[in-house]
């Protein structure tokens, strides 16, 4: 039974089932250069059911976020270890941006993530991508560092995070 997290307009955000997952490939390949295996997606999806959503209309999905969740050193404190959400891919079908759905998608993930206790949530995006890092920017994520020929193409990323009060 499929659940509707968000309505926006005429767009649905719910999460994601494994009959989602190819039109989730799907747009990955229109919308990214950077493509995962099959397995990774189905790992996301069992991990994270909670933060892996899609974005449908008309009932065609238009749109994904999937993130995992991990340890490491906090983005904020000095020697702090925390449980950290990552944003591992976040894509919406050119055709449908500029309408909410990406800001919809990445709260509702938000919200996921903070299901799990995580202390904060981080992402990386290609420095020339102005348009995500303003709106990442508006939903609360700060720049904390710019990483160095991150992506395969030798594109500089910039690593932005939001870090949650409980």
């Amino acid at each position: 039974m499929q659940i509707i997290n968000r309505q926006v307009g005429d767009y649905i955000v719910r999460r994601c089932e494994p009959g989602d997952l190819i039109p989730v490939m799907e747009i990955n390949l229109k919308t990214l250069p950077e493509h995962y295996s099959d397995y990774f997606y189905e790992s996301l999806l069992a991990e994270l059911p909670e933060a892996f959503l899609i974005a449908e209309h008309q009932e065609k999905l238009v749109g994904y976020i999937m993130c995992k969740t991990e340890y490491g050193f906090s983005n904020f404190k000095k020697l702090g270890f925390v449980k950290k959400g990552h944003v591992v891919s976040v894509a919406v079908l050119d055709e449908h941006r500029k309408r909410g759905v990406g800001s919809a998608i990445i709260e509702e993930s938000i919200k996921g993530i903070k299901e799990k206790r995580c202390d904060e949530m981080y992402l990386e995006v290609r420095c020339s991508n102005t348009d995500a890092v303003r709106l990442y920017e508006k939903l609360g994520f700060v720049i904390k560092q710019r990483l160095k020929a991150y992506y395969r193409d030798g594109e500089d990323a910039f690593l932005m995070a939001i870090e949650f009060e409980y």
